[in-house]
């Protein structure tokens, strides 16, 4: 690593001496780079190596580099040439990303980030040396002293390419904690609360009600803008960013949480990891329990569709963005001791998708003591979730629109709160439906008591928490009659499905339950009784379980109280 850092930094502080007149530079040549970086990246892929992937995608950010130096210098004076040039890099550069993860996936965090370092900057260099005309200022001395430099930082690179060090397995000494009864387990997870998801909120449930029994309970995540303060568990942040696709998702790049994930995995010593997604968290942690021999649950509640939203890619390439996901996802969590998803309905789906072995169906549980029963009985249906594409808001606005007796309250904010918010004004139903926005969790409990009806119009739901929060409510449901949601509602027992997209089918179902205030109040004991088998207490007990199966552990006896943090 020595070598890499004195034969860069030689390397770089040289090249800076030197600069071009641009202006009556051609961009063709830049052009012969860019074909050639493709062509090596295409043959990383092939041969699955890690150094040749890293190296393709550093090659990729430089450039990428380079090319935003042209485009911001605006070589001929012409506009137009200058978005070209600009979207080019920032293609170069997402594609870069993405090589930089499939580097990850085959090698060592020390070849990754040593080849991007080298090879970012020299790539960099190179353009300018050959393409803007900056070879001809350098003086023989120094030309000589920038391919040493050079050199010794490609001699770096392959030693440590050569290594077979981090690829080895160190068993870590169990930290004695099982003997007690207790297990020291490290959750790790790339949305944790104060966000608002489905997959944060069933992270912080598991970590709290794993910390109420006893456990020892550690969560990496990504690092919050507000530092997350809790007695119950151990927080780990690990280094993130905002995200421009996003307003609450961070990200943490993936050579920051490998190396976090490494210093976490041998300072903790987990008895068990338990990874919440294959992103750049779940998947340091992940690989970094797996190269000490610590056994790894993971579960999955991913779909595809619930981020591509967010993502400007055209509608044509989505079917193969929507592809290549799941083959990501099922690349990492194969190698896990066990994965589970929350409905059979979403183990069917791990499957389909290529995911070898036996997954499991465990529910992410509800705590059904937290929500009263509703107290009204009335008209009012109600929508718990995010404001995005996949969840089809707007049918459910159309909906109520046909029926001039039903009100209904939103709850949550999104991507597409301003688009529904112009819907419901357009069909002037604006005086009846009320958009909450983001509210307290004693304020949520309010609103499944105030409803009396649950509507959940969403097409890619694993679970849906927000279902089963109002059942345990004791609410009828009416739900699309897609993905996971058909396990949650018994026709004409708790409620009503619709074929997802058909308005007129699903505002006859709302009518249908609120035909007669006894059909809704049966309706809704139903919800209750269907979803007790959901109970959070279940789910704890079965993760547990599944802990010390996979540990080699004797089962741990539960224990009151909420533990402190270590």
């Amino acid at each position: 690593m020595v070598l890499v850092g004195v034969g860069t930094a030689g390397f770089v502080l040289i090249a800076a001496t030197a600069g071009a007149d641009m202006s009556g530079v051609q961009t063709g040549g830049i052009q012969l780079f860019v074909l050639g970086a493709f062509g090596f990246a295409c043959l990383a892929l092939v041969v699955r190596n890690c150094l040749l992937l890293a190296s393709s995608a550093a090659v990729m950010f430089g450039i990428g580099s380079a090319l935003i130096r042209a485009a911001t210098v605006n070589i001929s004076g012409d506009f137009s040439l200058m978005l070209v040039l600009g979207a080019e890099s920032v293609a170069l550069i997402l594609i870069g990303g993405w090589l930089v993860h499939q580097a990850y996936a085959v090698g060592s965090t020390s070849t990754v980030i040593a080849s991007t370092t080298v090879l970012d900057p020299f790539t960099a260099v190179a353009v300018g040396l050959w393409v803007y005309g900056e070879a001809a200022l350098f003086t023989p001395v120094q030309a000589f002293a920038l391919a040493g430099f050079a050199l010794l930082s490609v001699v770096g690179v392959l030693a440590l390419a050569k290594d077979p060090q981090p690829k080895e397995k160190t068993v870590l000494a169990k930290n004695g904690l099982a003997k007690n009864g207790q297990l020291r387990i490290l959750i790790g997870a790339d949305t944790f609360p104060p966000d608002i998801n489905g997959a944060a909120n069933f992270a912080g449930r598991l970590a709290h009600g794993l910390a109420e029994r006893g456990h020892d309970v550690h969560v990496a995540c990504p690092q919050h803008a507000v530092p997350v303060d809790d007695g119950a568990i151990t927080m780990h942040p690990v280094t993130s960013k905002r995200t421009p696709f996003h307003p609450t998702f961070r990200i943490s790049l993936p050579w920051q949480a490998a190396k976090e994930a490494e210093e976490m995995i041998q300072r903790i010593q987990p008895d068990v990891v338990h990874v919440q997604s294959h992103f750049p968290v779940g998947r340091a942690v992940l690989r970094a329990a797996q190269r000490h021999g610590i056994p790894v649950i993971a579960t999955n509640h991913f779909m595809p569709e619930n981020l591509i939203g967010y993502v400007p890619i055209p509608k044509p390439v989505r079917a193969a963005a929507v592809r290549w996901a799941w083959r990501d996802l099922v690349k990492v969590f194969r190698t896990a001791d066990l994965v589970t998803a929350p409905t059979p309905r979403a183990v069917e789906l791990l499957t389909a998708n290529g995911l070898p072995g036996s997954p499991r169906a465990i529910s992410c549980g509800i705590d059904l003591d937290h929500y009263p029963a509703r107290q009204t009985s009335g008209k009012q249906v109600l929508f718990v979730g995010r404001l995005d594409e996949e969840k089809n808001l707007d049918e459910l606005i159309k909906a109520v629109a046909r029926l001039p007796e039903v009100r209904a309250e939103i709850v949550g904010d999104g991507s597409c709160r301003e688009k529904l918010t112009a819907l419901a004004d357009s069909l002037k139903v604006r005086d009846r439906i009320d958009f909450l926005g983001f509210v307290s969790d004693e304020e949520l409990v309010r609103a499944y008591q105030r409803a009396d009806l649950f509507c959940m119009p969403g097409t890619a739901e694993l679970q849906s928490l927000a279902t089963m929060e109002a059942m345990a409510a004791g609410l009828p449901v009416v739900v699309a009659d897609a993905m996971a949601l058909p396990h949650l509602c018994d026709p004409g027992v708790n409620g009503f499905r619709f074929p997802p997209g058909n308005v007129a089918i699903l505002a006859a179902a709302i009518d249908e339950v609120f035909r007669d205030p006894a059909l809704t109040a049966a309706m809704g004991s139903a919800s209750r009784q269907m979803i007790e088998h959901h109970d959070i207490g279940r789910t704890l007990t079965t993760f547990e379980d599944v802990y010390c199966a996979v540990s080699g552990i004797s089962r741990p006896q539960p224990v009151s109280g909420v533990r402190s943090a270590a």
